[in-house]
């Protein structure tokens, strides 16, 4: 009987599959760091609107909102795509940050080295 049969094919055999396995790993990191990047930009996306809403509201006694209301009711809706624009970025970079985390604890378990390196 050949003793090559009996290999575990889920664990990292050679110094070439551990290369493999870390460039892998440092793609997935790149793409987590990406994703992160997004979320923030989501994040800052969100800010806009209530930093309008703010200056609405502290120059409100400066207007009446019965005679600009046609550019106020355009403001609210610029207003509502940027928030729904920031709600589609931080829940999109969320859901990708979940399936990364998933690729990454797949590959840690193929390596206890690789495993120890990503914490």
């Amino acid at each position: 009987m050949n003793v090559h049969n009996f290999h575990d094919h889920s664990r990292v055999k050679t110094d070439n599959d551990y290369g493999l396995l870390l460039n892998e790993i440092q793609l997935l990191l790149s793409e987590k760091r990406t994703s992160l990047s997004v979320m923030r930009t989501g994040i800052a996306v969100f800010v806009v609107p209530m930093t309008v809403f703010s200056v609405l509201i502290a120059t409100s006694k400066y207007y009446d909102a019965t005679k600009v209301l046609p550019l106020f009711v355009m403001i609210m809706a610029m207003n509502a795509a940027l928030v729904m624009l920031a709600i589609y970025l931080v829940v999109r970079s969320l859901i990708k940050l979940h399936s990364l985390d998933i690729l990454i604890n797949k590959l840690k378990h193929k390596s206890k080295t690789i495993a120890e390196l990503v914490a």
